[in-house]
């Protein structure tokens, strides 16, 4: 696609959503919420926040935009792309902002005067949204030691302030500036920093502004949101419904109050009638005047529409009429609209009362629960939870069966999955071709990465996941309990999206998922060949999860699935299984308070998932682009004999956590950047590699990528590779002397 064709279907897809949303009676319809990449990345192009090394292609903003966001190696040029880390506790990708101590902040691009022009041509008033300027400085990093970033808000505001005027003087009424970290626990400078940052705005700007928050309740800074100088506060009502008391006792008079009450986190069918009565409350309390019915955060996080659902003999189909997605959700935001009014529709009366009797049926439907299910994890004891002996124990047992050198060398799991796998897979979906020729193509495309490994000499090696669309979706289509949607993509980062399984029901494993892949490979080297699962949390994490039961219940469940199937693993002959849990991170509750809780629960369904295999057989674990330092503890409590990591973006920034906390198992720290086309030389890989033994101990440190490799291409994939085996052998070389 070219730079014009890129631009112009960005442009048809902002006018196609803004005109339904008008024809479907939405009263402030949002623009600048459509990205090219990541919105955080929208908004630090927006302030001029651009790190020098990208001096050399400001000449082209869209060229300097994906550079930031991918690197870029090309025409002489060859820069790093910015640190990528998850959007609080979704799957959602961000480019992290970068801010050094003496930063400054221009109007570098006006999207978000642009966009909200482009939708003033079609006759369309939107609401244009902004991250705003505190949560803005909180997403990032300071890249070197001695200041605080919130420091830099005096420098950032009148930019904010000149985007505003602009906004005004096009003729925009509301504008949603999103504020998150006012749900987050607050220090007393951030504190400070949002009022200072709205009393300034306040001053220069006679919009009608409205501050968002999502994800979690306002609860102690209740009063602080409350009381900015803003018109509007929205709240998440979701997530925290119990917030509204407090929200409401503490709004000043006048103020509006924006009440989430259809979920912008998950698939399932709003109850209208618990809905009616939140918002029932409100407007006693504060007029119908003063109130706003929306969503509780963006509909980014849901897939576009359910009418694309159309097949009728898929998984989906017998809970089809439980479900939402985003436009149906729009749906209910305009039906909840007019069964609040004075005169309700003979529609919107049939369409509540069949929400009704969708909403009871699911309560006792036979699809969901499972007594075998429920009684097996009602069993689950201590010792189903650890491991027969110590680390040290397991560490000697496992090297006397794979003999491994010091930096041993693998990669994460996947290679790269080329247009010809991709388009394998249709055909067989498609029935174009058999079952049988299906299996024979993808056990060539393994034979020749199972042989290249060799060839490359990486010392523990992995089949490539050519069989696999997605590493979740993989595992729940095996899987009881779950269900598959044939068009709900969801954006993960930048155009990469997932297409997450729906958790319906009890979680049971019927049959082995991997364990004919892992020993067809095998049989191909001498090597060790890791055994490659997806773990409990990230499973339920990377999933639509049913709302009837605590979400640690079902964990449990996928973790009993998962460990019987590293059992069988193990039984067949694989000395090495890696369980990935790159979502566990993720899934921390977005307040400390709430975090023992979590972790508890989590930690334990990953031990009970790796727990039930001899010491000789060595379990790994994978995390990556999270920000994990603060449970490192909580971490070491997996007990994983090998860990992986992404660090290569932060420069192993990551590891500065070891100064403190000596990680006592095996650990290796991502040495390059799969989410970048760039190809790492040796001495980069070689200087990453010297900051880790600073941390880790040599004969403890693993050399791997950062993540899977499924994305890349095979070219960019083999020369990185070969390179980060000779970095590995110069290492192996001169700490063996």
């Amino acid at each position: 696609m070219t730079k014009k064709e890129l631009l112009e279907e960005g442009k048809a897809l902002r006018k196609e959503n803004w005109e339904r949303l008008k024809a479907e009676g939405i009263d402030l319809i949002p623009s600048n919420d459509f990205s090219l990449y990541d919105q955080v990345l929208d908004m630090t192009l927006a302030v001029g926040a651009i790190p020098t090394r990208y001096n050399i292609l400001q000449s082209d903003k869209l060229e300097l935009y994906f550079a930031m966001a991918r690197g870029e190696q090309k025409d002489g040029k060859d820069v790093i792309a910015m640190e990528m880390t998850k959007w609080f506790d979704t799957n959602y990708h961000y480019i992290v902002p970068e801010f050094t101590k003496e930063q400054t902040f221009t109007l570098f691009d006006t999207k978000a005067v642009d966009e909200y022009k482009e939708a003033a041509e079609l006759g369309i008033q939107t609401m244009p949204v902004l991250i705003g300027p505190v949560s803005y400085l909180l997403l990032g990093k300071e890249k070197e030691e001695g200041f605080n970033r919130l420091e830099l808000l005096d420098r950032l505001l009148p930019v904010y302030i000149q985007l505003l005027q602009q906004l005004e003087e096009a003729g925009a009424h509301w504008v949603q500036i999103d504020e998150p970290f006012l749900v987050l626990d607050l220090d007393n400078d951030a504190k400070e920093a949002y009022s200072k940052a709205y009393e300034a705005l306040r001053q220069h700007t006679r919009l009608e502004l409205m501050i968002a928050t999502y994800f979690e309740g306002l609860r102690d800074n209740t009063e602080l949101a409350a009381k900015l100088p803003v018109d509007a506060l929205h709240i998440d009502l979701v997530r925290c419904p119990q917030q509204l008391d407090n929200v409401l006792n503490q709004l000043p008079a006048g103020k509006s109050l924006s009440i989430g009450v259809v979920d912008g986190r998950n698939i399932w069918k709003n109850d209208l009638t618990a809905s009616l009565d939140f918002i029932r409350r409100v407007v006693e309390r504060l007029g119908a005047e003063r109130v706003f019915v929306a969503g509780s955060s963006s509909f980014l996080h849901v897939p576009y529409d359910l009418e694309l659902e159309t097949k009728e003999d898929t998984s989906l189909a017998p809970i089809k009429k439980w479900l939402a997605f985003a436009w149906q959700k729009v749906d209910e935001l305009t039906l909840l609209k007019d069964l609040l009014s004075d005169a309700p529709s003979a529609e919107s009366l049939r369409k509540l009362a069949a929400n009704k009797a969708d909403i009871a049926d699911k309560q006792v439907s036979p699809l969901i629960h499972n007594a075998t299910v429920a009684k097996r994890t009602s069993k689950v004891t201590e010792a189903d939870t650890r491991r027969h002996t110590s680390f040290e124990a397991r560490r000697t047992a496992q090297q006397e069966v794979l003999h491994l050198p010091l930096f041993p060398t693998t990669t994460i799991g996947s290679f790269p999955q080329t247009k010809e796998v991709r388009a394998w897979r249709s055909k067989f979906k498609k029935g174009e071709i058999t079952a049988e020729e299906y299996d024979k193509l993808l056990k060539e495309e393994t034979e020749r990465c199972v042989h290249w490994q060799e060839q490359a000499d990486i010392d523990v090696l992995v089949h490539g996941e050519f069989e696999r669309n997605d590493m979740v979706e993989y595992f729940g289509e095996q899987l009881d309990g779950f269900a598959f949607t044939q068009n709900g993509w969801v954006q993960s980062y930048g155009s990469r999206c997932v297409k997450p399984p729906v958790i319906f029901g009890d979680v049971s494993r019927p049959h082995p998922m991997t364990v004919g892949w892992s020993t067809f490979a095998q049989s191909l080297t001498s090597r060790p060949m890791k055994g490659m699962l997806t773990g409990p949390v990230t499973i339920l994490e990377w999933s639509f999860v049913r709302n009837d039961q605590p979400r640690s219940v079902t964990c449990q469940q996928i973790a009993l699935a998962v460990r019987d199937e590293v059992c069988d693993l193990e039984k067949a002959g694989i000395k090495i299984i890696q369980i990935d849990e790159p979502a566990i991170r993720e899934g921390l509750p977005l307040r400390h308070c709430d975090w023992e809780e979590y972790m508890e629960w989590a930690v334990r369904c990953f031990c009970i998932s790796s727990s039930g295999v001899k010491d000789e057989t060595q379990i790994h674990t994978h995390m990556c682009y999270s920000e994990f330092n603060d449970i490192i503890e909580h971490i070491a409590r997996m007990d994983a004999d090998v860990i992986t990591i992404e660090c290569s973006r932060s420069q192993m920034e990551l590891l500065n956590v070891f100064r403190d906390f000596r990680y006592p198992n095996e650990i290796g720290p991502g040495v390059y950047d799969i989410h970048s086309a760039r190809v790492p030389d040796i001495e980069e890989i070689l200087q990453l590699l010297h900051k880790a033994v600073r941390y880790i101990r040599p004969e403890y440190l693993w050399v791997n990528p950062d993540c899977g490799l499924k994305t890349r291409g095979w070219d960019e994939t083999e020369k990185a590779l070969i390179k980060m085996v000779l970095a590995a052998h110069k290492m192996r070389k001169d700490y063996s002397q």
